[in-house]
């Protein structure tokens, strides 16, 4: 995963993957969410993939356009 650049310093947002059509956003508190373009929309999709590359403003997309429309949470494995 990519660090978020968070350039607001405020953002809830820490880390992120990108891949064709989708991406993984990691939150503050550890929570992981797949996002789609069949889940979100292509058009946010292509949005949150510039707004994470640009390090401003995914966070507040995310809660202002797209919510709870991930595809699956992501949980990861504890050993």
């Amino acid at each position: 995963m990519q660090r978020y650049g968070n350039q607001s310093r405020e953002s809830g947002v820490v880390a992120y993957d990108i891949d064709a059509g989708q991406i993984i956003v990691q939150f503050l508190n550890g929570e992981r969410y797949l996002y789609t373009e069949d889940s979100a929309g292509a058009a946010n999709i292509a949005t949150m993939q510039e707004l994470a590359r640009a390090g401003h403003g995914l966070s507040s997309f995310i809660s202002q356009h797209v919510h709870d429309r991930y595809a699956r949470k992501i949980r990861s494995r504890r050993l």
